[in-house]
Parts: C-alpha cells; sequence; structure tokens
C-alpha cells in the first residue's frame, strides 16, 4: 500500500473550474482537513469558492505554505495545459506540486524540469509503485463497511470519513481506508483503486484492509457505481476484494442523470440495493445494507427532513446526512454487529 508524505500547509488550485462535482478534491480537503488548507488559487470570480484566502503562488508561499494541491478532478483526468505555467510559478517560488489525476504531473517536461532545477517534489498521489496480486477471495479477520452510490461523487468519501470518526469518538477501533486521491490526500495513505489494472483490482481491495482484530472495522471509501456504464469496473473489483461485512448506499435525490451522463438516469436507492448485494455475496454471503446516506446540501433544511424520513421508509434502513444529521443510527448497527 502506497504512502503518501505530502508537507503542509497547503494551497488548493482551483483555476477556472466552475462545476462543484469536479472540485472535490479541494471540497474534501476543506471539510476534513481544515488546518492544512492555508488558502485558494482561482483564476476567474466565476470558478469555484471554498471561502478560503485567495492567494498567489508567492504569497501562499511567503505566508508559509509548502505544497499546492491540484483540487479539481475533470473528466478524463488531464490538466488544462493552460494551467502549466501557475504550477511552474508554484514551483519557483518553492512549493511542491502534488495532484490525483490520472495524467502524472512529472510526465510533463516542464514541471519535472522546473522541479529539479528548484528541487522541488511532485506528488502524482493517484499513482503507486505498489505491485498487486490478482484477488484471492479468502475471508479475512475483522469487520469491513464499504460505501457504494447510485452516482459517482456523491458522498461515499465523507460517509466512509464520518463513520470512522464517529466510531472512533465512540472509543471502537476502527481506520478510514482511503481508494481515491482526495481520501489520499486527508489521511496520508491508501490505494488510488481507479488506477489500478483492472485484473488487480480485487487483490488492491485486499491489501487496503487486511486481517485485523474481530472488532476492528475497516471503514472503506467506495468509488464509482455498480450502476454506471463508464465506472461499473472499478466498483465492482473493489466490492470483492473488500468482502464487505456491511454497505451503506450514498446517494444525491435531486440528482436526475448521472454525473456527465445525460442520457442515463439515476436509479432510486431501492432499485440500487439488490444489485450491490447480488455482486457482493460472491465474497461475502453474509453482507447486508445498514443504511443510506443522502447529499442534501442543496435541499433546504426542512425538505431535507421529509427527504431523510422518506427514503427511510421506503428502504427500510436509517437514513442520514453525514454533514447535516451525522451518523449515529447507522453506528449504533455497527457496534450490534
Amino acid at each position: 500500500m502506497s504512502t503518501v508524505e505530502i508537507r503542509k500547509p497547503y494551497l488548493l488550485l482551483i483555476g477556472d473550474m466552475e462545476n462543484p462535482v469536479n472540485a472535490k478534491t479541494a471540497f474534501g480537503l476543506r471539510d476534513w482537513a481544515p488546518e492544512a488548507c492555508m488558502g485558494q488559487l482561482r483564476f476567474s470570480k466565476n470558478a469555484v469558492d471554498l471561502k478560503l484566502p485567495e492567494m498567489s503562488p508567492r504569497e501562499a508561499a511567503l505566508a508559509g505554505a509548502k505544497t499546492l494541491i491540484v483540487g479539481i478532478a475533470p473528466q478524463g483526468g488531464q490538466l488544462p495545459e493552460s494551467w502549466h505555467p501557475v504550477l511552474t510559478q508554484a514551483l519557483e517560488a518553492g512549493l511542491d506540486l502534488a495532484a490525483g489525476l490520472h495524467q502524472r504531473l512529472r510526465d510533463i517536461p516542464v514541471l519535472a524540469t522546473v522541479a529539479r532545477q528548484h528541487g522541488r517534489a511532485i506528488h502524482d498521489v493517484r499513482h503507486s509503485d505498489a505491485k498487486f496480486s490478482v484477488g484471492n477471495g479468502q475471508r479475512r479477520s475483522g469487520k469491513r463497511l464499504l460505501t457504494v452510490g447510485t452516482d459517482c461523487a456523491l458522498g461515499k468519501k465523507y460517509t466512509a470519513l464520518a463513520l470512522a470518526r464517529a466510531l472512533n469518538e465512540r472509543g471502537r477501533a476502527a481506520d478510514f481506508r482511503a481508494t481515491g486521491q482526495t481520501g489520499i490526500l486527508i489521511s496520508g495513505r491508501g490505494v488510488a483503486i481507479d488506477a489500478v489494472v483492472a485484473d488487480f483490482i480485487a487483490g488492491a481491495a485486499e491489501s487496503l484492509s487486511p486481517a485485523a482484530a474481530p472488532d476492528h472495522w475497516d471503514i472503506i471509501e467506495g468509488q464509482g457505481s455498480l450502476l454506471h456504464p463508464a465506472y461499473a469496473g472499478v466498483s465492482l473489483g473493489l466490492l470483492h476484494g473488500s468482502q464487505p461485512d456491511a454497505l451503506v448506499l450514498c446517494h444525491d435525490p435531486l440528482r436526475k442523470t448521472l454525473n456527465g451522463f445525460a442520457n442515463v438516469p439515476v436509479v432510486p436507492p431501492q432499485e440500487a440495493m439488490p444489485h450491490y448485494l447480488a455482486a457482493a455475496r460472491l465474497t461475502n454471503p453474509r453482507v447486508r445494507f445498514v443504511g443510506v446516506a443522502l447529499n442534501t446540501a442543496a435541499v433546504e433544511p426542512r425538505a431535507a427532513e421529509a427527504l431523510l424520513a422518506r427514503t427511510a421508509a421506503e428502504t427500510g434502513l436509517p437514513c442520514v446526512d453525514p454533514i447535516r444529521t451525522g451518523v449515529a443510527p447507522i453506528v449504533d448497527i455497527l457496534e450490534s454487529l
């Protein structure tokens, strides 16, 4: 498993990204590692606003920042070429670079050259030199929960982080297991599952949550969606390798079609659950859903309360918003398992 050591504090690069969904790395760091986030760098006032101080690379470096984090995750994972000069300026100002893109920053010639000239580090956290075996499907000791979803980018990471934190606050042994670039940047360790060669995804997931004490919970960050035409493969491999005892389904009640796929409708939670259970039972026949997590950030409080209650009634499971309501009802169930 790869361990990332990135110097803090951070300057978060938003650039000209106007879609909040594609700035989930920046939002995740702001919300779960606020002490490490010194400022934001935007190219225009229309870009996503994290409500952090506006800083240039030089201003951030003078204020004590150590690393510029590319805070966006664009479709396809390619950094816009127009951003290269800003990253060059950051290296020249004394900042390291870190990104979780499919594209490696260290493979961009100008960045590699400037980093070498100034003794700066470039961290491509999505890429690991670790070698993984194929999955073996053998049961491991310990308990595991995997967050899954009806789509991408709707709260699987936030839900997993909230559950791990809540279990720890109750004195329970639990670890958050990061499977994406933002989670790795937050926790400092993990495996970017969607960058693993397909045959080894299940094996990588097995290595991510090794055998543990019988009462220990690994809370594993889900990726993609089993119901997504582009990203179902990574979800399936993660599902099999995690061998979850418990699942939490994450859902955005306002989203009608898949993010970036306007021709594919999002299914309701009660329709998604049987698909996940059928797939998960290959490696853990006793798997069960223990809750639903809704992303109600764009919903008024009273309407959000109604949505949570309706979804709980439709699924027969506790329904929470990890940010708005907390995850206590789900943790209550985990403590009984």
